[in-house]
């Protein structure tokens, strides 16, 4: 797991912006979701070209994250990369961006019918969560997915997102979702990408300008369940 610890400066900017550590000082179980991301056997799986160990190690905290908070209400959307319609939608990324043996493997590899589609199968996924397929690295993106209509149908307006990459899939996701009007967190030691650095240049820079950053931990510190919520 990246070993990442929020920089004195980083933490002295956000509190000078917003006046505290965290926006969010409580999570609303029943208006929040875990948000996972790419947790595929494409991007986690040993054997595959554009596998992360990282990803594999933060597993458990997902599911730990997953299992609180669907017992405090709240729901988990898992989010998966279909390669089905990604020349029609985003065939300029393929064409220039990747060389052609590489387009066409990403392509063959994120294909619904294929293997590196599947969630890693570590992970505990239940049949009444919310399952998304996006196109392009951000799910909340113009024709992605149907990201947004799901977590508004759902009542959902409090998004921790975890996954892989935290410096492609999960940041474009989040920071999107932020101009969205939605209020999110990424969470430090649920997300994991290539490289330490490439981890802490992408959750340093969210915070200061887009939104949380915190551990499982400090998310579930923070965590309302619905019957509280309604006691109160």
């Amino acid at each position: 797991m990246h070993p990442y610890i929020v920089p004195d400066s980083i933490r002295a900017r956000v509190i000078r912006l917003q006046g505290k550590p965290f926006a969010l000082d409580e999570i609303d179980a029943p208006r929040a979701a875990l948000v996972v991301v790419d947790m595929q056997n494409y991007y986690v799986a040993e054997g595959y070209p554009n596998q992360s160990p990282q990803a594999r190690e933060i597993v458990p905290n997902i599911n730990r994250m997953a299992a609180v908070l669907r017992a405090a209400g709240g729901k988990v959307v898992w989010i998966q990369t279909d390669s089905a319609e990604a020349l029609a939608k985003w065939g300029k990324h393929h064409r220039y961006k990747l060389t052609p043996e590489n387009a066409a493997r990403r392509l063959k590899l994120l294909s619904s019918d294929n293997e590196g589609f599947k969630l890693y199968g570590a992970l505990e996924p239940k049949a009444d969560d919310l399952y998304v397929r996006k196109i392009k690295f951000s799910a909340m993106i113009g024709d992605s997915s149907n990201l947004d209509r799901v977590l508004r149908d759902n009542g959902v307006e409090i998004l921790l997102v975890a996954g892989t990459k935290t410096n492609v899939c999960c940041e474009s996701t989040a920071r999107d979702a932020s101009m969205m009007e939605y209020r999110v967190a990424l969470l430090s030691d649920a997300t994991a990408t290539s490289t330490d650095e490439e981890h802490a240049a992408a959750l340093n820079g969210f915070q200061i300008s887009f939104g949380d950053v915190m551990t499982v931990d400090e998310a579930m510190e923070r965590l309302v369940a619905g019957e509280k919520r309604s006691a109160a």
